[in-house]
């Protein structure tokens, strides 16, 4: 399995996706793009020897059924899918790549249904939006014992190194000046 920690890059547009190329990081994550871009994209990280994490809810073009994931996993070739559904991240474990069930914690209610979902499936790494609250990352691993990623409305250095010293094993984001 591969072992995500620090800081990961999430793709919004094609300027960030050019700018992750020449980058260090190891572990890319695609967020929004259309099916039709999605080959070449995949192509050129794997040139770049990155390793690749296709949020399958947000490829604009793609019908993440089986068949749509049978298509990442089969023909684009995808190191792990990142998914709020959990038949989502079974098919993919399924399949013996790396599943990261994505939640919201919204609320306590969100939080406790999300967590029996997470014992449930057991997926590789739970993401957990918004990531700015450290103590629900370490909340969320302590009662699943599954790595929790942050993403979302992590938008300084300082709230990088909070997050990541207060469980997440690694963050998300966006923001290139965070990379």
């Amino acid at each position: 399995m591969i072992n995500l920690q620090g800081v990961l890059p999430a793709v919004r547009s094609m300027k960030d996706f050019e700018h992750v190329l020449d980058s260090k990081h190891e572990n890319i994550i695609v967020l929004e793009t259309r099916l039709s871009q999605l080959q070449n994209m995949v192509k050129y990280l794997r040139q770049a020897n990155k390793n690749v994490f296709i949020h399958a809810d947000l490829i604009q073009g793609l019908k993440v059924d089986e068949y749509g994931l049978e298509y990442l996993i089969n023909n684009i070739k995808v190191d792990g899918i990142i998914s709020t559904r959990g038949n989502v991240i079974s098919t993919a474990k399924k399949h013996r790549i790396m599943g990261i069930q994505r939640l919201f914690a919204i609320d306590s209610h969100a939080i406790n249904h999300n967590v029996k979902l997470c014992k449930s499936i057991q997926p590789d790494y739970i993401e957990v939006l918004p990531g700015i609250i450290p103590h629900i990352m370490r909340e969320i691993h302590e009662e699943t014992g599954i790595p929790v990623i942050a993403g979302g409305l992590i938008r300084t250095k300082e709230e990088v190194e909070n997050t990541l010293n207060g469980g997440a094993a690694a963050v998300t984001t966006s923001n290139k000046e965070l990379w």
